[in-house]
Parts: C-alpha cells; sequence; structure tokens
C-alpha cells in the first residue's frame, strides 16, 4: 500500500496554485476542469514527479470551515512537509513574505516550523534525520 494523494482545502484554487507553485515551489501535475468552477488540481514535489499527489481541494464543504478554524485557532498544522534544512528554508520563504506561525523548532533529533499558506491551512515543514 502506497500513498498517491492527500489533499488540502483551499477557499481559492487559482490562489493556492500560485502559493504552492510560485511560492513552495511545487509543480503542477493535473489540471483539469470539474465542474462550473472547480478543478482536479494536484501538485507535486520537481524531485518526485511521480510521487504523491497535493489535491488543491476546493472548501467548499460545510464542515470545512468548522474543521480548518479549529485547526488553526489551535495550531495544529494540517500537513507537514519535508525540507532538507528548516531553517535555510524558513529564511527562503520569510523572504518571499510568507508568514510564520512557529519560527524553527528544534525537538531532538527533529527540526520544525510552522506557516500559514495563505488558503486557510497551516503547514509544518520538517528536517529529520535520515
Amino acid at each position: 500500500m502506497k500513498i498517491r494523494l492527500t489533499s488540502v482545502f483551499v477557499d481559492d484554487q487559482s490562489k493556492a496554485l500560485r502559493f504552492y507553485t510560485e511560492i513552495l515551489g511545487f509543480v503542477t501535475k493535473h489540471d483539469v476542469p470539474v465542474g462550473e468552477k472547480d478543478r482536479w488540481l494536484t501538485v507535486v514535489s520537481p524531485d518526485e514527479p511521480e510521487g504523491t499527489e497535493l489535491l488543491l481541494e476546493p472548501a467548499g464543504h460545510p464542515a470545512v470551515k468548522t474543521y480548518r478554524d479549529a485547526l488553526v485557532m489551535d495550531g495544529v498544522p494540517l500537513a507537514q512537509f519535508a525540507v532538507a534544512d528548516v531553517r535555510a528554508e524558513y529564511d527562503r520563504l520569510r523572504g518571499l513574505g510568507v508568514h510564520f506561525t512557529q519560527e524553527p523548532l528544534e525537538m531532538g533529533p527533529v527540526t520544525t516550523a510552522v506557516f500559514d499558506d495563505t488558503c486557510g491551512n497551516l503547514i509544518q515543514i520538517a528536517t529529520q534525520p535520515e
């Protein structure tokens, strides 16, 4: 069994696509119209184009707002992305205007930081020992 796809709920798919590609550096894998305004919109790591896809899922379901608001209020990230160096990525993203809710924090062998993806979610980046 493998994880092939996971998702984050986003308020605006076009805005999310810009953030996840232009700021975070992911690349578009699928962009297919679904219905009148929504799209099947996925991004992947440029280092693993055949790897796990991240679906930028429209946040239209009524439960989404309550769910995301509760996570953000409690400071809980919706997803975690692996990076080679959290401190370097933190500096790069801050330089691009990304707002962090948690600066780099060392927790034993793991270093994490948490940012706002501008689409309603908190995202954690982490560096773990190999």
